[in-house]
């Protein structure tokens, strides 16, 4: 009997027309995207499947996203297929969540609404990310560490890939002391915010005001937090790790190294690209990875695990 973990992406996979097939296809789909039309305001068809800048603004790309994953997340329920542990990249931790119990499907899609929205007041400019290749994870902590400004490690990714974050001249200040170290290439992302570093804590906190009012459910499958790295057992737990996981490191590898040591088998990455699926080939390359972003997809997935 194989362990899976169900994964969720974040932000930078999203594309027009996601999620469509689910969409037209599947009731379930149907009502995941009725309730993030109502907490929203806006119609998730159109900022999904029609041409629409405001996919790539945070604010939206946030609620647009997590919609997806919510959706497919629930066919694939529907259909029988169930996980052992769950886990997701930044805002896909709040679809790892609701998979695991903690979360409504209502009340995760209101909180991300609100989540995007503070994530992308809290710095309109200023800030930058940049992906570092090539250098061990301790090599870019001590340089971010030396470097004079806001300046850390935003995302954990994979062996060779780690992201930095922060004000714009500390992140390329670091960079640049990097690049001297060895660092085989420093790539600037192309974000609206420097995300999952200092600047973002006010973000955080806003959040925090918010989370007072959302009941936290049992959660009864285990799911891992970006921010320990490790299970959340405890419900009283999740609020604070929701608070500190917008402006703390996302500890990826370590959560897929944690899933491995723990038995996990098969991972099924849900929602839109494979960029988890990439991730999980370098940290974990032995085990089975599938990835469900259209009806094509779960179909194959299910000849699969009959």
């Amino acid at each position: 009997m194989s362990k899976i973990a169900f994964v969720f992406p974040g932000q930078g996979a999203q594309y027009t027309g996601m999620g469509r097939d689910f969409y037209e296809k599947f009731d379930r789909a149907k009502e995941v995207f009725a309730i993030a039309d109502k907490v929203s305001g806006m119609s998730m068809e159109e900022l999904i499947f029609q041409d629409n800048e405001n996919l790539h603004i945070t604010k939206y790309t946030q609620v647009a996203m997590l919609t997806v994953e919510l959706a497919i997340l629930k066919v694939l329920e529907e259909q029988g297929i169930t996980s052992s542990v769950n886990a997701g990249l930044s805002l896909g931790e709040y679809a790892a969540l609701t998979a695991s119990g903690g979360l409504s499907v209502h009340d995760a899609l209101e909180l991300i609404v609100k989540r995007g929205l503070f994530m992308q007041e809290a710095v309109p400019t200023g800030g930058a990310m940049m992906a570092v290749m090539g250098l061990e994870n301790e090599q870019i902590e001590k340089v971010c560490e030396q470097t004079k400004g806001i300046v850390s490690v935003a995302n954990y990714n994979c062996p060779g890939q780690t992201v930095i974050s922060g004000e714009k001249p500390a992140v390329e200040t670091a960079a640049k002391t990097l690049k001297d170290l060895g660092a085989k290439r420093c790539i600037p992302l192309k974000v609206s915010g420097p995300f999952h570093s200092a600047m973002l804590k006010g973000a955080g906190k806003k959040l925090a005001e918010e989370l007072i009012h959302v009941k936290i459910g049992e959660i009864t499958t285990p799911y891992i937090s970006n921010v320990t790295a490790n299970y959340v057992l405890d419900a009283e737990d999740v609020k604070d790790l929701l608070e500190r996981q917008v402006s703390s490191s996302v500890r990826w590898q370590q959560s897929v190294e944690l899933m491995a040591a723990e038995g996990v088998d098969t991972f099924i990455e849900i929602g839109p690209k494979k960029t988890l699926s990439a991730f999980q080939k370098k940290i974990a390359p032995k085990l089975n990875s599938y990835h469900v972003e259209t009806v094509e997809d779960m179909e194959a997935l299910l000849e699969i695990l009959k």
